[in-house]
């Protein structure tokens, strides 16, 4: 069981952990050994997220959201397979705590009038230095 906050917690069947062999450089071990986890965690079924987080999780999710709702996370940061398995589960509490916060309601607001007018007073001077670029009279 993951204890995200007081409220919030997520079952142990609604994760599932497989290990898989890393990728890049690591020499012998990396081809031996199976020490990345790939995390998966059911956030669509589960029955302990709201609906709207479960929609900003989606949403902060990105690549990692697959079709049937769930979340995968692929971790090879170290050679252990028990502190890949931490980090993908704090990486886990972390994604969803962010998903908790609801985001703030954006007040639209006006330009002032100084703002305005500056606006416009460069807008005047570019058109003057504009002008000036015509063609020059030689009738002298």
């Amino acid at each position: 069981m993951l204890r995200i906050n007081d409220s919030i917690t997520i079952e142990d069947w609604e994760l599932t952990e497989q290990f898989v062999r890393s990728s890049g450089p690591g020499g012998q071990n990396v081809n031996k050994v199976a020490t990345a986890v790939e995390l998966r965690f059911e956030a669509q079924r589960s029955p302990n997220l709201p609906d709207a987080v479960k929609s900003r999780l989606k949403r902060l999710a990105g690549r990692r959201w697959t079709t049937d709702g769930a979340l995968v996370l692929k971790v090879d940061e170290t050679r252990h397979q028990s502190r890949n398995r931490e980090i993908a589960k704090e990486r886990l509490a972390d994604l969803i705590r962010k998903a908790l916060e609801r985001p703030r309601r954006r007040i639209p607001t006006r330009p002032t009038l100084g703002s305005k007018r500056r606006r416009l007073d460069a807008k005047k001077q570019r058109g003057e230095v504009k002008a000036l670029r015509g063609p020059v009279d030689r009738d002298s």
